[in-house]
């Protein structure tokens, strides 16, 4: 998933789509969007709105051929970023990045139609069924799990822990916070913010579904973090 946009074909503009999970706003009240398109400042803050399934949106036009910085503000104290931005660059404050999007001109992409008529299909044979039935019937995948419910843990981190081979509950517990750090760092210099160090805690308490205990350790936690 990316931030949706939408570029004008008259103006240099385009209507940016930011948009933060439920999981991010952990039933939050207000959630406002500020950044260098706003100057960071509080009083020009756009207010997004809460769906029906607990996200919050908000759409703005931007001026095209730059980069903005921003970041969500969740109830006037706890600063969250974007779970699809383009980037996450270092902010002036130790630690601290926030989040990128890019309204550079969309550049149009046609793709090649296929010309190639597709090979017919061959006949089976007796003796290529005989071979068919003998093959062995490959092992069930595992069920994945909701990953999301994991604090920290948004749709892409999920894809790239899918990846290597993390798709439930059980196996996040069981996976060390050095993996989890690996991981993130060969996706690139964007998820090097997100810090693991609760994740196989909380796993372990999903893994068991014991959500009333989780509920209660993520109410102690800040965007997955201690």
């Amino acid at each position: 998933m990316s931030l949706k946009k939408q570029f004008s074909k008259t103006k240099p503009v385009c209507k940016v789509t930011f948009s933060l999970p439920q999981e991010a706003v952990n039933k939050a009240e207000q959630v406002l969007l500020l950044g260098e398109f706003n100057d960071w400042n509080a009083a020009d803050a756009v207010a997004m709105k809460a769906s029906k399934k607990g996200d919050f949106e908000a759409v703005v036009e931007l001026a095209t051929g730059r980069n903005y910085e921003f970041r969500y503000l969740i109830n006037n104290e706890t600063w969250e970023n974007d779970w699809n931005a383009d980037d996450y660059i270092p902010s002036p404050y130790t630690g601290v990045y926030n989040s990128v999007v890019y309204v550079d001109e969309a550049k149009k992409i046609v793709a090649k139609k296929v010309t190639a008529k597709p090979a017919k299909a061959k006949k089976a044979t007796k003796t290529t069924a005989k071979k068919t039935t003998a093959k062995a019937t490959p092992k069930a995948a595992a069920k994945k799990d909701n990953l999301r419910k994991i604090e920290g843990i948004g749709p892409k981190i999920e894809k790239l822990l899918n990846e290597d081979g993390v798709v439930t509950f059980a196996q996040l517990a069981k996976s060390k916070i050095s993996f989890l750090k690996a991981v993130l760092e060969k996706a690139g210099s964007r998820f090097k913010m997100h810090n693991p160090s609760t994740w196989a805690e909380q796993a372990k308490l999903a893994a068991a579904g014991d959500w009333t205990n989780l509920e209660k350790l993520q109410e102690e936690l800040n965007g997955g973090k201690r």
